[in-house]
């Protein structure tokens, strides 16, 4: 059996975080595709083409992860290219409960689809990308949180 995880997020931007759980996620899956979601009531800081131009990039050198964009349901986009788990990380409490219900309501929809939690490395339990968009807009040197060669200049 092919195991096909999906990462979903937006990276708006991709972080250290995300870096990490993917590359730490690699030993456990046989592809991992990141899902750049759509959200259309979401107003992104960078386009859609740049966030999926940074992931190609950062893992342009690792066979096993892509990168596609979605709009809908993650555990629909799953069931599209045959996947059966969806990666998360967690850096808090706060995210095990947010993520516990979604992972409950999924599984009640499709069961046969399994959610995989990865603990956020304690160094960098603070990255996340809104508190990044928050450095970025106010001018602030965010480029430590983010993985090497990403050019967080607002055009």
């Amino acid at each position: 059996m092919n195991k096909t995880a999906i990462f979903p997020g937006s990276f708006d931007p991709i972080t250290m975080g995300h870096f990490d759980i993917i590359n730490r996620a690699l030993c456990l899956f046989d592809n991992i595709v990141v899902g750049v979601g759509v959200n259309s009531a979401k107003q992104s800081l960078y386009s859609l083409e740049r966030r999926m131009d940074w992931i190609g990039k950062v893992f342009e050198h690792e066979p096993k992860v892509s990168v596609e964009t979605y709009e809908g349901l993650t555990v629909d986009f799953c069931n599209k290219i045959g996947a059966k788990f969806i990666l998360r990380g967690l850096r808090t409490s706060a995210d095990f409960e947010y993520e516990r219900v979604i992972a409950q309501m999924n599984r009640s929809m499709y069961g046969e689809i399994e959610t995989v939690f990865i603990l956020s490395a304690p160094e960098l339990l603070a990255v996340n990308s809104t508190i990044v968009r928050e450095i970025i807009k106010n001018g602030g040197e965010a480029s430590k949180f983010v993985p090497a060669g990403i050019d967080l200049s607002l055009d």
